[in-house]
């Protein structure tokens, strides 16, 4: 284990032998730290909290804080991070709410760019990623393959559906299902994430089916229920992409952008 004189560690914590940790880092009480991770410097992480193997915390992050929710008065409450997380420079995270599920939980392979937040009894998949300086509220859930962009923000309570796409100064209020690219302020939606998908390894016949359910559902001007059902009632529905679609729209609880 690399740790640096200047860094201040809690007696109670459970650091992995060959974790980094560099200059002024705090680690606070109940806090484990799994092999290969990196806190580079001035890196504030606070418990209980658990952090998987091989993250990248840049200067200034602070993660694991009390949450800001007035509701909250000093209960346990915890923050899970998976693995191969990159939080850049500023970006904070606050453990969870005993109101909700009294945790707030990080995936795999995020990338959080510079001064990034993500609020208390957040749920963030894998393979996702907060430009510069977007913000969730709290109880947000974001799926997987999402992009958020640079100065975006989030409703609390809403949801980003998988491989959903948020365009640059973004507001978004309402919930925002698998597959569709939102922009504007207030966001509005623009299309599919035709991009996103093809990164993500999506085959083009699986996007050609999913543009016509897309247009059933937002250009033919059927109210959401009758769209549902005639995606439901094409051939192709029964692909998993296409059920993940619909079934990202059934499960709103906010309504959706449309």
């Amino acid at each position: 284990m690399s740790i640096h004189e200047s860094s201040i560690i809690h007696p109670s914590s459970e650091i992995d032998d060959d974790v980094e940790i560099g200059p002024f880092c705090i680690i606070g009480e109940k806090v484990k730290i799994k092999s290969g991770s990196k806190l580079l410097s001035h890196v504030v992480l606070k418990g209980p909290t658990t952090v998987g193997k091989n993250n990248i915390f840049y200067q200034f992050s602070t993660i694991g804080e009390d949450t800001p929710d007035k509701k909250f008065k000093g209960e346990e409450t915890t923050l899970e991070i998976g693995d191969e997380n990159i939080f850049r420079e500023g970006v904070t995270v606050h453990r969870g709410t005993v109101q909700d599920k009294s945790t707030t939980i990080i995936g795999n392979k995020n990338l959080f760019m510079a001064y990034a937040h993500v609020a208390h009894d957040c749920v963030v998949g894998n393979d996702n990623v907060f430009a510069n300086n977007s913000g969730i509220a709290g109880h947000v859930t974001v799926g997987n393959n999402v992009t958020i962009g640079a100065l975006t923000t989030i409703h609390q309570f809403c949801q980003m559906g998988d491989y959903s796409f948020a365009g640059m100064n973004a507001s978004i209020t309402m919930d925002v299902p698998s597959y569709i690219k939102v922009a504007s302020n207030p966001a509005r939606v623009v299309g599919l994430n035709s991009v996103g998908m093809e990164r993500g390894g999506i085959n083009q016949e699986t996007i050609t089916i999913l543009k016509k359910a897309y247009k059933i559902i937002y250009r033919k001007g059927f109210n959401l229920k009758d769209a549902i059902e005639k995606v439901e009632s094409i051939e192709s529905s029964n692909v998993q992409e296409v059920r993940n679609f619909i079934d990202s729209i059934k499960s709103s609880e906010r309504g959706i952008l449309r």
